[in-house]
């Protein structure tokens, strides 16, 4: 394990609570406020489209300064000062400024954080599923404390919750400590040629429009279930439930991904995807088919994740692999995110709540498609025996 273990987890444990605080409930924030179901969908958007700027500006800035740490701190210190425009806005406009500026921090902490993490690890993954899912757990702790106490406050508490969350990060990144030589300019092999293989294009598509299918989550499936008739701390469970479901796959990553391979393990992440989204869309009113849905999301979301970051050693490892961690970011949740969410809210307009969960599927669907088009090329251009794992 990392030596800075424990600031990592901690860290983790605070960033992804604050996520599960503001994320989960934002959208019925916004709903109380007056905006529109397009408008929330714009909103909510732009968290993902801060994560195409965010990641790369911030990455860019530590790069060019070596101080890592220092820009993870001055990004909590920012987020904490943005997250005024969320509490005081009142207006489409004003809200809209508000996410953007917000976004532009929050986005970069997360790949800013991880990288320094990998560069302890000196690109050995095994522990990386074991530090990541105590994000997973700050992210179940804050969703179900968050739910009860929306469900006896009401939503506009949501900007005192949300904010204290954040405070809690800026004291975490206070104890994470730059590295010796972490830091220090390396020769850097060019990344222009990996970004025009066919394979590498292939493998982004299918994360892109896998995490777009999962926008149908992330940004209405609280509006979802409240449209159904269920309270907050229902809803609460249910994240909480899903988040369950990929600790317990995170704690067990590396025997699973050894015993399944990261391709196999991607490809059923795929399928499950189509099943999971189409049991939503259909029986989201019946609490035993919302149960075994957020269930699948061990395999949807962290089965799907751990095998990302995988695969992607093939082409990013070594002096790759900090720009490669930030295209993963920009790709899958900037561009795959920001269009999803935009999608799914005009198919939650035009046909309704349930067809957003179909359109999941179909994108699930095509990710498939994308990710055997990846593999077909890799083994087009090396030998069986050394294809993707």
């Amino acid at each position: 394990m990392p030596k800075q273990s424990f600031n990592f987890a901690l860290f983790l444990f605070t960033y992804y609570a604050h996520a599960g605080t503001f994320a989960t409930y934002a959208s019925l924030f916004f709903a109380a406020r007056g905006m529109t179901a397009p408008q929330i969908g714009i909103l909510m958007a732009l968290i993902q489209v801060m994560r195409i700027i965010g990641p790369n500006v911030w990455g860019w800035v530590a790069d060019h300064t070596q101080r890592r740490v220092t820009v993870l701190r001055a990004t909590a210190l920012a987020a904490c000062v943005a997250f005024t425009g969320i509490a005081f806005g009142r207006t489409f406009a004003q809200l809209f400024v508000a996410m953007i500026v917000l976004n532009l921090f929050t986005s970069a902490q997360g790949p800013l954080l991880e990288a320094h993490m990998l560069s302890e690890m000196r690109g050995d993954l095994s522990n990386y599923g074991r530090l990541r899912l105590w994000g997973s757990l700050g992210f179940i702790a804050a969703v179900m404390l968050s739910g009860v106490l929306l469900d006896r406050a009401g939503i506009t508490s949501l900007p005192w919750l949300a904010g204290a969350m954040l405070l809690c990060v800026l004291a975490a990144s206070l104890r994470v400590r730059a590295t010796p030589g972490a830091g220090s300019a390396l020769a850097r092999p060019a990344l222009l040629p990996v970004l025009r293989q066919p394979a590498v294009i292939a493998f982004f598509s299918s994360t892109a429009l896998m995490v777009a299918a999962h926008t149908a989550l992330y940004v209405f499936y609280s509006l979802y279930l409240a449209q159904l008739g269920f309270g907050k701390t229902v809803i609460g469970a249910m994240w909480s439930l899903g988040v369950l479901a990929e600790v317990v796959f995170f704690y067990f990553q590396a025997p699973v991904l050894r015993r399944v391979g990261a391709q196999r393990l991607m490809m059923a992440a795929f399928a499950i995807g189509v099943v999971r989204f189409l049991i939503i869309g259909a029986d989201g009113a019946s609490i035993v088919w919302l149960v075994l849905a957020q269930l699948l999301h061990a395999a949807t979301f962290a089965a799907h994740h751990a095998a990302s970051i995988t695969l992607m050693q093939r082409w990013f490892g070594g002096a790759l692999q900090a720009r490669g961690q930030a295209l993963f970011t920009s790709i899958a949740y900037g561009i795959g995110g920001s269009c999803g969410g935009l999608l799914m809210a005009a198919c939650w307009d035009r046909f309704g709540a349930s067809a957003v969960y179909y359109l999941a599927a179909l994108l699930c669907a095509l990710a498939a498609v994308a990710q055997a088009l990846s593999l077909r090329w890799q083994r087009d251009i090396c030998p069986p025996g050394l294809a993707a794992p």
